[in-house]
């Protein structure tokens, strides 16, 4: 076989490999949180449950007395996920939470909104220097009123794969969130988790991934008073997923333990929902 056909060859088959349709799902995520007294929903990538009891206090400062109770709360986050390419994810969609704050729960109703993207920065291929990934959110609260909230939520992670086929390796990251309140009474500063963790796949397609890190967060007020105090705590996040042969999630559950410096729970359920899978 000539050069040129060879190559007409390898580019025919890749064009058939290449999906003509990305991946398109709904990522479905179910999340109960029990959280102290004091603080509020922080933790990994957790805007939109944050997003709802930011908002709740800042619209509530006046009757939570000395602080805030302790909760619970039960949040549905609604994405609608686009993976653009092997290396790019875009998503957007809703989230809705009921909140008991030792009352009773409250009615279950859309509290924020979000938009973002995953990308790979860099891919390890085989390398020596490891996947790095960017994982960018905006979060807003509703209804769009005075204590409405606004969040930015980064992603910076370091993925060191031990093996070709990426079943086991090494993680490192940090993720950083700062907050706007529209309100000139209140105000949440940053909060930044430092951690570092790995994974393991097994031929069923199970994978295991843990982290843990350090999180420090520097508190919240509200015209003058303390709402939530600063602190620095370890936080421990366990992830258990169904993988599919092409690496797509079926099923996963995640379960984080924070302090804060009082233990914080936290179980999420991901049941993605899929239109199109490559």
């Amino acid at each position: 076989m000539s050069a040129i056909a060879a190559f007409a060859a390898d580019t025919d088959e890749d064009a058939a490999a290449k999906p003509a349709v990305p991946n398109i799902y709904l990522d479905l995520r179910t999340i109960y949180a029990a959280i102290p007294a004091g603080t509020l929903g922080l933790g990994f990538g957790n805007t939109s449950l944050s997003a709802a009891l930011e908002a709740l206090a800042a619209r509530r400062g006046g009757a939570l007395g000395n602080g805030l109770p302790a909760a619970k709360s039960i949040a549905v986050d609604l994405p609608l996920t686009v993976d653009v390419s092997d290396r790019v994810s875009l998503y957007g969609g809703v989230s809705g939470s009921a909140i008991d704050l030792g009352g009773g729960w409250s009615s279950f109703d859309i509290t924020s909104w979000n938009i973002g993207v995953q990308a790979d920065l860099y891919q390890q291929n085989g390398g020596t220097i490891p996947t790095i990934t960017l994982q960018s959110t905006l979060t807003q609260s509703v209804p769009n009123e005075p204590g409405m909230t606004t969040s930015f939520n980064d992603i910076l992670e370091f993925d060191y794969a031990l093996d070709e086929d990426e079943t086991r390796g090494w993680l490192a990251g940090v993720q950083y969130t700062h907050t706007d309140i529209a309100s000139q009474f209140a105000s949440i500063r940053p909060n930044t988790i430092l951690y570092a963790g790995g994974y393991y796949q097994w031929p069923s397609n199970w994978k295991f991934t843990g982290r843990l890190g350090m999180q420090s967060f520097g508190g919240a007020q509200l015209g003058g008073r303390t709402l939530a105090q600063s602190f620095t705590q370890p936080i421990l996040r366990l992830d258990l997923d169904r993988m599919d042969d092409n690496d797509n999630r079926l099923f996963g559950i995640t379960a984080q333990i924070a302090w804060m410096p009082k233990a914080s729970y936290q179980v999420t359920l991901r049941t993605p929902l899929y239109a199109v899978r490559n």
